[in-house]
């Protein structure tokens, strides 16, 4: 192993370069629909053993000694990137007469905006970089600390964090609950690391026996949450049912298949339940089910009164439309309605966390001119919500809602999610084909459910639609593509210990030890070299 390191340290050039988009590539295994998650351990210390190879003239400026670095972690980001998310570019073939010629900046060019944070990480680290433990414990403190910025700047994109690939199975995701996503992030970095001390014999002892003990640690603690009883479900738990319609994209786009769609999802709610079952009191769809302004539609309200039985809700998706004023053009939001069995609406939620060049375009004064526009066709796009609103249900069920891709933000959960009974998650994931795209998408819903110890339910175009507990285990789904409905209660009632606020603490407590165990092994470094 020393060998392979000394020649890693060694390559130079197109051959050093290569190697780190490799490696970066190889790390998105780890991902869904694979969740290799050993290959993290590879990527990650052909990542460490390319920063020891580093090495710039002695007589170089501060900015040549850390741009060797940063190019390096770009390149590492790049190859994550690139061969984690190249599904995106699937959205723009929908209308590939107006979009394809974008289709090299989702493909290529977001991946290279958001592999300046690794290149940061490796940049920031390479500041107490020592030949012992420490190296990995301050890359490690700054890969958390990236993933957490990622989570917010430039409205934040914080999907396929590292810490993901730490938590393919339940088993793995408890650790979420008690340090959150970032926190799971910048500890798997220093385990993921751990192997790199192996080839470089210094600080091998200490580092491969904690991480060895961090891992122990993340298994055993999810082995003990996953062994608590789980609670009965009360005999007058409702009964909901998700509709999975598997509308494709470009049929909803179409004016003349818009009551076509309308008309899947009714006949979908109208099946009956399976034998013994009782029918069930709440019906869901997705995300822009309706494809029409629904307040515009009187008749629309009429039929989906027709289609509900006494008592039953139906929670659907779709666009509002509100009057913005005389001679002003009107707003549009991306919402959920609550409409009951007489088609009144009684409750609705606007998506709060809009999709950049989706529901509306940033810096629009500047890219409008340039000719970039939504892929939504809407005038003006998307109106984002000011705050969310929590859906009480007649029979008292309270749901927390989260749009799409809303349900990956950590941040995005408010203290009305403390009295929500589950998290509602409604999206449309047709938009990605199918690709490695929905199944990143619903892991990290489950992390959600997981980390605020809450049931989630969620419901999806073409899937995946799962009742998820609050272990992030999935109680009862439909595969994706599998077009059909399926019926099922909470079977698991909330568990939090821990509140968002403590999961913060400890991420700083975890970035705070990592960056003292990189101080003194650095200290040591200098000590030793005078």
């Amino acid at each position: 192993m020393e060998r392979l390191a000394g020649r890693i340290m060694l390559l130079g050039g197109v051959r050093r370069a290569l190697l780190a988009i490799f490696a970066g590539a190889l790390g998105a295994l780890a991902l869904p629909p694979f969740g290799f998650f050993a290959a993290l351990f590879i990527s990650f210390t052909v990542l460490v053993w390319l920063m020891d190879g580093a090495i710039t003239h002695p007589d170089s400026g501060i900015v040549a000694r850390l741009w060797s670095s940063f190019f390096i972690g770009w390149l590492f980001g790049f190859g994550y990137f690139v061969a984690g998310l190249w599904w995106l570019g699937n959205a723009l073939l929908l209308e590939a007469d107006e979009f394809a010629w974008a289709l090299p900046f989702a493909i290529l060019g977001l991946p290279a905006f958001l592999a300046i944070f690794y290149g940061v990480a490796t940049m920031v680290a390479r500041i107490l970089w020592s030949d012992g433990v420490g190296r990995i414990a301050m890359l490690a403190a700054s890969f958390g600390l990236v993933e957490w910025l990622r989570g917010f700047v430039a409205t934040g994109f914080p999907w396929n964090a590292i810490g993901y690939g730490a938590m393919p199975i339940p088993l793995m995701m408890q650790s979420a609950h008690v340090v959150g996503l970032y926190g799971v992030t910048a500890l798997a970095v220093f385990v993921f690391c751990a192997p790199a001390l192996v080839g470089t014999r210094k600080g091998a002892g200490f580092g491969v026996s904690l991480a060895l003990a961090l891992f122990a640690a993340h298994l055993g603690y999810g082995a003990y949450c996953l062994m608590q009883p789980d609670p009965v479900p009360a005999a007058n738990a409702p009964m909901i049912r998700l509709v999975q319609p598997v509308i494709d994209q470009s049929q909803k786009l179409e004016n003349a298949d818009r009551a076509a769609v309308f008309e899947t999802h009714l006949a979908l709610t109208v099946l009956p339940s399976k034998p013994g079952e009782k029918r069930p009191d709440v019906i869901i769809w997705p995300e822009t089910a309706l494809p029409f302004i629904l307040t515009q539609n009187p008749d629309a309200l009429a039929r989906i009164a027709d289609v509900l039985q006494d008592g039953q809700v139906l929670i659907t998706g779709a666009v509002r439309e509100e009057e913005a004023g005389i001679g002003a053009a009107p707003r549009y939001y991306n919402s959920i309605y609550v409409i009951d069995d007489k088609g009144q609406i009684i409750g609705a939620s606007d998506k709060v966390h809009l999709t950049p060049f989706g529901e509306y375009v940033p810096y629009e004064n500047i890219l409008r001119k340039l000719g970039i526009d939504n892929m939504i066709s809407l005038p003006g796009g998307f109106t984002a919500a000011s705050s969310r609103s929590l859906l009480t249900l007649p029979a008292g069920l309270k749901l927390y809602p989260l749009i799409c891709y809303e349900i990956i933000f950590p941040d995005e959960m408010t203290t009305d999610l403390l009295n929500a009974d589950a998290i509602l998650n409604i999206t449309n994931d047709a938009w990605f084909g199918f690709s490695p795209g929905p199944f990143q998408h619903f892991l990290q819903a489950r992390i959600r459910a997981v980390e605020n110890g809450i049931p989630l339910i969620r419901d999806a175009n073409n899937g995946i639609s799962a009742f998820v507990d609050a272990r992030g285990r999935v109680v009862a789904g439909i595969d994706f593509n599998q077009k059909g409905v399926i019926d099922s209660t909470l079977t698991s009632a909330n568990v939090s210990k821990w509140s968002d606020n403590s999961r913060n603490v400890h991420f700083l407590l975890i970035v705070s030890a990592l960056f003292t165990i990189a101080v003194v092994s650095r200290l040591g470094f200098i000590f030793r070299n005078n």
